[in-house]
């Protein structure tokens, strides 16, 4: 009976060191999976912040395409704006003249 015992409680002390040696081995490896989250976090926070460079130069290239463009338009739209003006003017002599015909002055 007494090494019944004796092995049952040598049975037992193994199991207890190998189960705290194993949550040793759980806690090592949960630092080295936070320290490998905390080096994957940093990269991505990289890459992100040079998206985001990338992103704004894009949209400074786009804003000056856009005041380019509104340039040109502008000035197509004046050209005309011009054009009729002295259409206009044309026509508003001839009808100054042919009033001043008809009026008989």
């Amino acid at each position: 009976m007494k090494k019944m015992m004796l092995s049952v409680v040598a049975v037992m002390c193994l199991a207890g060191f190998s189960s705290l040696s194993s949550a040793e081995d759980m806690g090592s490896m949960k630092d080295e999976m936070k320290g490998e989250m905390g080096e994957m976090k940093g990269e991505m926070k990289g890459e992100m912040k040079g998206m985001k460079g990338e992103m704004g130069e894009m949209k400074g290239e786009m804003k000056g395409e856009m005041k380019g463009m509104k340039g040109e338009m502008k000035d197509k739209m004046k050209g005309k704006h011009d054009e009729m003006k002295g259409e206009m003017k044309g026509m508003k002599d001839d009808m100054k003249g042919e009033m001043k015909g008809a009026m008989g002055k």
